[in-house]
């Protein structure tokens, strides 16, 4: 299966399990969702959700507008955040970009615009030049944004990501990890919708256990 993109099955011919009944917890391992052979550490006393995804994936840009909707609704003790991949040096000043929004407090401003831009207006933002000349049309602070990019911080944050890609094992975006011990997606589920009616009945298998 392609590293970069997973092509999405059809929900039709996964359509065994009603969400209803996905989201009591009547899950099936290996249908539903992939338990992580090696689990990742999570910090005590958190229960931790992560998105996997890539600008440059347009399954990540399609699962977008529900998974922002879904994620706005979690549970208080429940964090949730995005891990930017990049399974190709091409790949990477995208990753590097959402880190610098993200250290620069845009992410809420640019987060949609930066897939609409790829995705909607057929973008080219392939390199750091290409990135710099966008932001500037958005209002952005192209100085700031660019010695964010190379900084230290963004720098330590794609190591990081890269462990915590390695240790869930991902092959393909956008994939959602649960507490260091499952994984799901829309290409594993069947669809977004059902995806994240798996991922609420992992986390709530996870506040149990």
């Amino acid at each position: 299966m392609n590293r970069r993109d997973w092509v999405l099955a059809s929900a039709a011919s996964l359509a065994g399990l009603p969400l209803a009944a996905q989201a009591q917890g009547a899950l099936q391992e290996g249908r539903d969702y992939k338990r992580v052979e090696t689990p990742v550490p999570v910090a005590e006393g958190k229960l931790e959700v992560v998105e996997f995804f890539g600008y440059w994936c347009p399954h990540c840009n399609a699962f977008e507008p529900a998974l922002d909707a879904w994620a706005k609704k979690l549970p208080q003790q429940v964090t949730f955040r995005r891990i930017p991949v990049a399974f190709s040096p091409g790949q990477e000043p995208l990753q590097r970009l959402y880190y610098a929004i993200e250290a620069m407090g845009q992410v809420d401003a640019l987060h949609k615009k930066v897939f609409a831009a790829l995705h909607a207006e057929r973008k080219r933002l392939n390199t750091e030049g290409d990135i710099l000349d966008w932001a500037k049309t958005q209002g952005v602070d192209t100085a700031k944004l660019a010695d964010t990019m190379k900084s230290f911080a963004v720098a330590t944050k794609l190591r990081q990501s890269k462990q915590l890609a390695d240790g869930y094992r991902i092959e393909g975006v956008p994939t959602l990890g649960i507490q260091g011990r499952f994984m799901t997606s829309p290409s594993i589920a069947g669809s977004p919708e059902r995806a994240l009616a798996v991922a609420d009945a992992l986390i709530a298998q996870s506040r149990k256990s």
